[in-house]
């Protein structure tokens, strides 16, 4: 198909014409579908239903160590949830603690203790004057919620092919003391789908901070969420490039099962140094007496092991894998070659990345909305809201089914051409 940037401005008002008319006949329809969120269908949601069933009130209820679940106590988890959570992670139990349901919970209250008691004996970072976090764009909006509600400065980093831009990193890392963090998506980014080099996580690792309170914060949230059984991503594990690198206290990695069994009830865990950990447990032990041990309990009946996690997957890659094709080959037949938009082809994870022209995404957004399409707010997927280009769009497949996946995409490549055309039309 001919780039529309080569039609004359008689084709271009001819093609516009056409376009409204269809976008006319397309708000017809009385379309409500919702792609703001990476949100699990019901489809997957029910695959996890047997979970449900494999705790009984005839059953035992202790752990591996003794531990009546049904009680108080075991505050970092009970043995085998940290078992299955580190197999998960690529670590060990001994780097692993086990919370309740969100790993967002994890992060907020990580950063929150930085701010209000400091880290490992550091100054508390809310008595100081400035406080920075590294952000990698387009990246996940509730990271940057966090940042911004807790009153941190966050600077963009571009997130290229293969991970953060590293020389933009290790420049405001190893030189100015005020970068206290960074904020990674490392497989599967969200919202780009792309996945760190083993360059990228060296390098990260190899980190020579100016600040000695310095932490990855290493959201792992789609280590295990491929999309094909013989296309998967892998990258290193971050912890031990970091023992290995002598910087074992630098990172804490966060992972869930939220989008692996219920969303609201799933189980969280953190992964950090030993030293961390027991830093960790002295806000914990003021937090609570310890975290649903019947729903960790469940989970590792359940899931049993690595192997079982991986199984899970995969019934749940067949049931997402549609909805990614869907969209995807409606971009390529309905966008491709009109060189008003990019996007890349996901191996995993939750979203596909599609960045319009410069000065377009709230307008697309917005004309699908108008149409009975929602998807998530542009400039979203940037710190304070503001996508400095107004390019990139965040596409959430998961939770409509593929036949309205499809119907959505459409639409939406509709309201690309529709805004991209016009503004084509200012300049001829």
């Amino acid at each position: 198909m001919k780039p529309l940037k080569e039609l004359t401005k008689v084709e271009l008002l001819a093609l516009k014409e056409m376009l409204n008319r269809e976008y006319i006949e397309a708000k017809a329809k009385g379309l409500q579908l919702d792609m703001s969120r990476g949100k699990p269908g019901i489809s997957q949601l029910n695959l996890s239903l047997p979970l449900l069933d494999v705790l009984t009130s005839e059953d035992d209820m202790t752990s591996s160590d003794g531990m009546d679940v049904r009680n108080y106590g075991v505050l970092d988890g009970i043995p085998e949830a940290k078992q299955l959570m580190a197999e998960m992670m690529d670590t060990t139990p001994d780097h692993v603690v086990v919370f309740g349901n969100a790993s967002l919970t994890i992060m907020y209250d990580t950063v929150s203790r930085a701010m209000l008691k400091g880290l490992l004996g550091e100054t508390p970072w809310c008595k100081l004057d400035e406080v920075k976090f590294l952000c990698p764009v387009p990246g996940y909006d509730r990271h940057f919620a966090i940042t911004e509600y807790l009153g941190i400065e966050m600077v963009n980093i571009p997130l290229l092919s293969d991970g953060p831009d590293m020389d933009m990193v290790e420049k405001y890392v190893n030189e100015d003391p005020a970068v206290k963090g960074i904020w990674c998506v490392p497989k599967y980014s969200n919202p780009t789908g792309i996945s760190y080099s083993d360059e990228v996580v060296k390098r990260m690792a190899n980190l020579k901070p100016a600040a000695k309170d310095f932490r990855i914060f290493w959201d792992n949230a789609y280590c295990i969420h491929h999309l094909y059984e013989d296309q998967q991503d892998v990258i290193l594990d971050i912890i031990s490039e970091c023992e290995k690198a002598g910087n074992p206290d630098m990172v804490f990695e966060f992972a869930s099962t939220s989008k692996v069994s219920f969303s609201g009830a799933g189980v969280a865990a953190i992964g950090a140094s030993k030293a961390n950990i027991e830093d960790l447990k002295k806000t914990m032990t003021v937090q609570t007496i310890g975290y649903d041990k019947i729903n960790q309990l469940r989970h590792v009946k359940f899931f049993k092991n690595r192997e079982g996690l991986d199984a899970h997957m995969m019934k749940l890659a067949a049931l997402m894998r549609p909805k990614f094709e869907a969209v995807l080959e409606v971009l390529e037949e309905e966008l491709g070659g009109l060189e008003i938009g990019s996007w890349i082809k996901p191996r995993g994870g939750y979203f596909i990345s599609f960045n319009a022209l410069e000065g377009c995404a709230k307008e697309i957004v917005e004309k699908c909305k108008e149409a009975g399409v929602v998807m998530t707010g542009a400039g979203a997927t940037y710190p304070y809201g503001k996508d400095p280009m107004d390019s990139n769009i965040r596409i959430a497949p998961s939770f409509p089914t593929p036949e309205e996946m499809r119907e959505a995409a459409e639409l939406f490549a509709l309201c690309v051409k529709i805004v991209s055309v016009d503004k084509i039309l200012k300049t001829v």
